[in-house]
């Protein structure tokens, strides 16, 4: 092997050992980080005499609202910093075409996930629907390249584990603020970690030694959704008295909103393997309500 070339292997093989350290460091750094700022501080429930301020903390459900208002202005910082310029630089000076192709080939990588958790909500045409979409923008679509579905009338979705566990009866727990992430709750934190791990495309990167792919699409999505949502974002937050507890209660009726599918469902068991239906069930009632803001 020539010098040169035995010069770049070696330094392609530092990188990846060093990324491998740096990588699962990071993660338990957080992991402390988040623990430690979980135990440092938490909201002071009302006297049991005052019933009205009591419903009012229950309802709430923030009981850690002193350090999720703490993480909340973290974010607030790094997006103000980092994420916000990138944004604002993205849906300024990239042309609208090219937008319109990354958010396509994003949401047609996402669609595997979506149509695993229509399948466990027992969802089956509504799962039916999203394996047709993801054939079609996958073939004629060029790759998700160009939303073919959709120009074909074809409706899309968006389920995560999330909802798959609100739907299965599990209940939300307190309201989170994490770090990078916002706005969430124990029940879907779980779920963002189960999508995460069952994605086909990170199975494939892990299995193929590019490790970076999923990293690399996270900060993709994470552009060109706060590019989509700088204007809603900035109205929410300079018409609101207090911008965290409007965030709160945005997130939780997106959420409501997404596991009902807009219908205002209630939530059903696990669906067993004879209660799924073997065909398509035709539904032509089904109309998919989804807030603005993510």
């Amino acid at each position: 092997m020539p010098p040169v070339n035995r010069v770049v292997t070696m330094s392609g093989q530092t990188a990846a050992m060093n990324r491998e350290r740096v990588l699962p460091l990071f993660s338990r750094l957080m992991c402390w980080m988040v623990v430690g700022m979980l135990l440092s501080g938490c909201a002071t429930p009302p006297s049991a005499d005052d019933r009205d301020a009591l419903a009012e903390f229950a309802e709430v459900n923030d009981p850690l609202e002193p350090t999720n208002r703490g993480i909340f202005e973290i974010n607030r910082a790094m997006d103000r910093l980092a994420l916000k310029p990138a944004a604002t630089a993205y849906r300024d000076h990239l042309p609208g075409f090219i937008q319109g192709r990354v958010h396509d080939i994003l949401a047609n990588l996402r669609a595997p996930v979506i149509f695993f958790n229509e399948m466990l909500q027992g969802e089956v045409h509504r799962a039916m629907q999203t394996l047709t979409r993801f054939m079609v923008n996958s073939t004629i679509g060029l790759a998700g390249f160009m939303d073919m579905a959709t120009a074909l009338e074809m409706e899309d979705h968006d389920e995560d584990f999330g909802q798959t566990l609100a739907i299965w009866g599990v209940p939300e727990g307190p309201f989170l603020m994490l770090p990078f992430f916002g706005p969430s709750n124990p029940r879907d934190t779980v779920g963002m970690a189960v999508d995460f791990l069952t994605d086909p495309l990170r199975l494939w990167s892990v299995n193929s030694n590019r490790s970076l792919v999923p990293i690399e699409r996270a900060g993709t999505q994470a552009v060109d959704g706060r590019a989509g949502n700088l204007d809603l974002v900035a109205d929410v937050e300079n018409s609101s008295l207090d911008f965290y507890a409007a965030i709160r209660s945005l997130y939780r009726q997106r959420r409501q909103d997404a596991i009902s599918n807009g219908r205002g469902g209630a939530n059903r068991p696990a669906p067993g393997i004879s209660e799924m239906p073997l065909g398509p069930v035709l539904d032509t009632d089904e109309e998919l309500s989804r807030s603005a803001l993510k």
